[in-house]
């Protein structure tokens, strides 16, 4: 980026872009602070969003309409692969760029147009920001954009997506679903490879999201056969939290109580408020030896009814998850 020199008016103006996004000012007032400083008529913040590889509209202010497929549409222009590659704004209209010129900005009255390619300050890509002017921009005004842009990279950042659920513990790894399976990355917590990749959980978690549940809370064997304590939590997901969605954590560890798998089949059973006949039939068990099961679960949990036990399963999350 090449340097400039700024003035007391834009050091302030900056200052405050950096402010409103932090504070929760977001998208308007970043805007309305850089206006002090840059003459623009109209802005589209673009959101790339990680989880589908797509483009999409999430802010504009300024403009009477927005094409749908415009997002997608600048992707595929040499413009933006030449914005990515010299992480530049790029304005607009050039030949690269006059035909989406006049498809989506000449005819609402836009004479020029600038986009700049949004990357984090450690260098991830989150988005566009598209400026629109019914005359010419001012000099620096490129170069003035360029430096604003980490700041203005947090508007459009879909990784940090999901309003954080209340209730998870530190320690958990965390994958976020949206009811069409798309998976997200959830803030302050590590990624769960192992929920990841396991192409039940997403169907598990759009179950959950259908239902009245808010919480669940449980124990569930990976395909290793390695045991994971479990739990799923509603939360908004997509571009400020927009969408109904889940939270699916799990942290490795063992079976408490000393409990066997079997075992765990047989208490979730019960929990499930199932007699022993019917535990026997569902786990194609004797009846006998779901009682011999059942003598040494009430031994380890040192419960003396079928009540506490349940009771104490629930609260415990010591059921297994069906996933």
């Amino acid at each position: 980026m090449a340097e400039i020199t700024l003035d007391v008016c834009q050091v302030r103006a900056f200052a405050d872009v950096g402010y409103q996004v932090a504070t929760g000012g977001g998208a308007h007032g970043a805007m309305a602070a850089l206006r002090r400083v840059i003459t623009l008529d109209a802005y589209e913040f673009v959101a790339f969003d990680p989880a589908t590889g797509r483009h999409h509209s999430v802010v504009s202010d300024g403009h009477s309409r927005i094409d749908g497929d415009a997002a997608e549409e600048y992707a595929g222009l040499a413009a933006y692969r030449r914005a990515m590659a010299t992480r530049a704004p790029v304005t607009m209209p050039e030949p690269d760029t006059e035909r989406y010129f006049r498809r989506h900005l000449a005819p609402y009255g836009w004479r020029a147009g600038l986009t700049a390619p949004l990357f984090l300050i450690e260098g991830r890509y989150t988005g566009l920001l598209h400026l629109a002017s019914k005359g010419s921009f001012p000099l620096l005004t490129e170069a003035l954009v360029a430096a604003v842009s980490p700041m203005l990279a947090h508007v459009t950042d879909l990784s940090r997506c999901v309003i954080d659920p209340v209730g998870l513990p530190p320690g958990f790894r965390a994958v976020a679903f949206d009811r069409l399976g798309t998976r997200r990355e959830v803030p302050g917590h590590e990624r769960s490879a192992t929920l990841w990749d396991d192409p039940a959980m997403a169907g598990y978690a759009r179950a959950f999201i259908d239902s009245r549940e808010l919480s669940r809370h449980g124990r569930w064997p990976d395909r290793a056969g390695r045991w994971h304590e479990v739990r799923l939590l509603r939360a908004g997901v997509g571009f400020q939290g927009k969408l109904q969605g889940a939270v699916a954590a799990e942290r490795p560890c063992p079976l408490p109580y000393d409990l066997t798998g079997r075992e765990v089949d047989v208490l979730t059973r019960v929990a499930a408020g199932d007699s022993n006949p019917q535990i026997a039939a569902s786990l194609v068990l004797s009846v006998r030896t779901v009682t011999t099961h059942l003598e040494h679960i009430f031994a380890k949990l040192g419960c003396d009814s079928r009540t506490r036990l349940t009771t104490k399963a629930l609260a415990e999350g010591l059921c297994r998850l069906d996933v």
